[in-house]
């Protein structure tokens, strides 16, 4: 699922459902940089964490 996230989506980390929603800023392999409402820039590891891609107005 990572493989699709480009800069500009919103995503979520079903992790950590605290840090609210977050929207990708870049994608290099496997890691992955997401500004996130409550939590900030954060660099995730694709290859341990699968982000849950937002929709429409889930939100």
């Amino acid at each position: 699922m990572n493989e699709i996230l480009e800069p500009g989506m919103i995503v979520r980390n079903p992790a950590a459902p605290d840090w609210g929603l977050g929207q990708v800023q870049s994608r290099v392999g496997s890691k992955i940089t997401v500004n996130f409402e409550h939590m900030g820039k954060q660099v995730i590891d694709g290859d341990r964490v699968t982000l849950d891609l937002v929709i429409g107005d889930e939100g």
